[in-house]
């Protein structure tokens, strides 16, 4: 919980102070995906310690609801065992830090609503093309849009 707590506070820090690092097109963090909680969570092994990033921007089904099973395989099969590139956001109530996960140069919260795995979270989504990949999802029937409408249930 300190690592987290350390680790979102160096972020704010950069970002207040103006850190040309911060700054450019880079993620700040990188580290190893050594867990997969659910088609929106992950357990990423920074060099400062373990910490769990909830995506940002995007939000998928729970492990009991249809389609929950699914897009946690699919974000494992995404990201399990591979080096990522973490962008944070905020620290959510939950104590995860909310953030873009890059791999290599796909934005994998993007891609898990491309794939039709999540939903665009409307309220916090600060990229308009995350509709536009999730409207496509709709629009070709993939992952949980294949789903009759009666059995989408969404997170929320």
């Amino acid at each position: 919980m300190r690592a987290l707590q350390a680790v979102v506070a160096l972020v704010t820090l950069l970002l207040v102070a103006g850190s040309p690092f911060v700054a450019s097109d880079t993620p700040v963090l990188h580290g190893t995906v050594v867990g997969v909680i659910d088609g929106d969570t992950a357990d990423i092994r920074l060099e400062s310690g373990m910490i769990r990033i909830r995506l940002h921007a995007i939000d998928a089904p729970e492990s009991g609801q249809p389609h929950g099973k699914a897009a946690k395989a699919a974000l494992s099969d995404l990201i399990y065992g591979k080096a990522v590139e973490v962008e944070p956001y905020e620290q959510d109530r939950y104590d995860r830090l909310v953030a873009r996960v890059w791999l290599d140069d796909l934005d994998v919260n993007a891609e898990m609503l491309r794939t039709g795995n999540a939903w665009t979270y409307r309220r916090y989504v600060d990229d308009p093309a995350y509709c536009t990949y999730e409207q496509a999802a709709r629009d070709l029937g993939r992952g949980l849009w294949r789903l009759p409408a009666n059995q989408r249930v969404a997170p929320w």
